[in-house]
């Protein structure tokens, strides 16, 4: 587990000791890598009274086109510049190219964020 915070080490190598321990607001989750697949949401507590929705799995995309907005399909994950290994695991992040029913599209929202998959479709 890692410290989100000062490094360990002077800036002479020597040893820093914290002082008190993390404090639950300062730790952070591991990300959420949105597959394609069955719908299968999950609910997760956010800060202060708010939750968030994950998407784990999806399979329809909001994807926008030049006629307005359409529900399409999630076929395939085409490239994803995040990780190459995302685009062979099929996992959909912000600005990966999917292919759809519609078409190819780019990824506008954060599926492991707010849970659904917002797209615009490529020319």
């Amino acid at each position: 587990m890692t410290d989100q915070g000062r490094s360990l080490r002077k800036r002479t190598g020597g040893r820093r000791r914290p002082n008190r321990d993390r404090r639950k607001h300062e730790l952070g989750n591991q990300p959420t890598e949105t597959q394609v697949g069955d719908q299968k949401l999950k609910t997760v507590d956010a800060r202060g009274t708010q939750t968030k929705v994950r998407a784990i799995t999806t399979d329809t995309a909001t994807v926008a086109t030049d006629d307005g907005t359409v529900a399409a399909e999630i076929l395939d994950v085409v490239e994803n510049p995040a990780d190459p290994n995302y685009a062979r695991r099929n996992i959909i992040t912000r600005g990966a190219v999917i292919e759809t029913s519609e078409g190819e599209a780019r990824v506008t929202s954060r599926p492991g964020q707010d849970g659904q998959v917002n797209a615009v479709l490529l020319d």
